[in-house]
């Protein structure tokens, strides 16, 4: 393993366009539970499954079960950034990571220093009236009981994409020019599972694709170098330079 991680110390060393595209496991090192693995919330028991809760069908049929458990299990509100997050943005304050591509809505990115991040799905961060589109701070929400109102009377609603919601495109069309131009493309934290967001790495033209997950994944063989640990423990023995 050792040979991996000084071939991507050489990759990153000898790239200036980097991207970054990352999923859950960037923030379980940071404490915040993922969806798939053995302790995610996929394996956890509620009255409905989490996937159909976090639907936008769920959401306009049922807002105070869904705020419940968005409460409960979504807005981790006290994690820190962890060495994942803090290399990426030294990264980028280097000159050689352009952009991270990320699938959280965590906001952890942000929180270490990173300028310019492409929120495939929203951030728990931003929150908005439907009716008049006041934004409302996420302490608003975490605060407050029940299905959190406006003062016009309109329900506010998280801007995260729910199932059955579609991306934003100004947000896929920065990822993807991103991702076109990028001379090195690295994958940390996720299974590649989630379409249409995993779909985007489809838009990478280079020749060095490295791939990092604790847990191999079906796209390890298309990886010119594939590292299975966590992405942390990777990107914290990495030299800026």
């Amino acid at each position: 393993m050792d040979e991996k991680i000084k071939t991507l110390q050489q990759w990153i060393d000898e790239s200036q366009r980097i991207v970054f595209f990352g999923g859950a496991g960037v923030s379980t090192e940071s404490g915040i539970p993922d969806f798939r693995s053995v302790d995610g919330l996929y394996n956890q028991k509620y009255a409905w499954p989490p996937e159909e809760i976090l639907s936008r069908t769920f959401f306009d049929a049922r807002p105070e079960e869904f705020y419940r458990f968005y409460r409960d299990k979504m807005l981790c509100l006290d994690a820190q950034p962890n060495a994942a997050h803090k290399k990426l943005a030294e990264l980028e304050k280097a000159g050689k990571l352009r952009s991270v591509v990320t699938q959280n809505i965590d906001g952890l990115h942000q929180l270490a220093g990173s300028q310019r991040v492409w929120e495939l799905h929203g951030s728990v961060h931003r929150n908005y009236c439907m009716k008049c589109r006041k934004p409302y701070a996420v302490a608003d929400i975490k605060e407050g009981t029940g299905v959190p109102k406006c003062t016009c009377g309109g329900t506010i609603k998280p801007d995260v994409v729910l199932y059955e919601e579609g991306l934003d495109s100004t947000t896929i069309e920065g990822a993807v020019s991103d991702l076109r131009a990028a001379d090195l493309l690295i994958i940390g934290g996720t299974s590649l599972a989630v379409y249409p967001a995993a779909g985007l790495i489809n838009y990478y033209r280079g020749s060095r694709l490295v791939l990092i997950n604790k847990s191999p994944t079906p796209y390890d063989g298309r990886a010119d170098l594939a590292i299975n640990l966590p992405i942390g423990q990777v990107l914290g023995q990495i030299e800026v330079r």
